[in-house]
């Protein structure tokens, strides 16, 4: 069995099926068993089982809030 796909939220992810909106790329919302998801063309947000994500990923881009922070953005000046 493959360990779970790691996401954080503010993550950006392209699915291979655009919405109808014509965008591809989808912002992570919510974690859990289920993935929220806010389309970045028309911001309607959908929630999809962890396993159809997964299926239909094409590429994980890590959100900001999702990078652990610097030695620079912790130092004082």
């Amino acid at each position: 069995m493959k360990p779970p796909l790691e996401l954080h939220l503010g993550d950006v992810v392209w699915l291979r099926k655009p919405h109808p909106c014509g965008a591809s790329d989808w912002t992570v919302v919510r974690l859990g068993a289920d993935i929220g998801l806010r389309c970045l063309g028309c911001q309607h947000r959908i929630l999809l089982p962890r396993s159809d994500l997964e299926r239909r990923l094409l590429r994980i881009e890590r959100g900001e809030s999702a990078t652990p922070p610097t030695d620079e953005e912790h130092a004082t000046g």
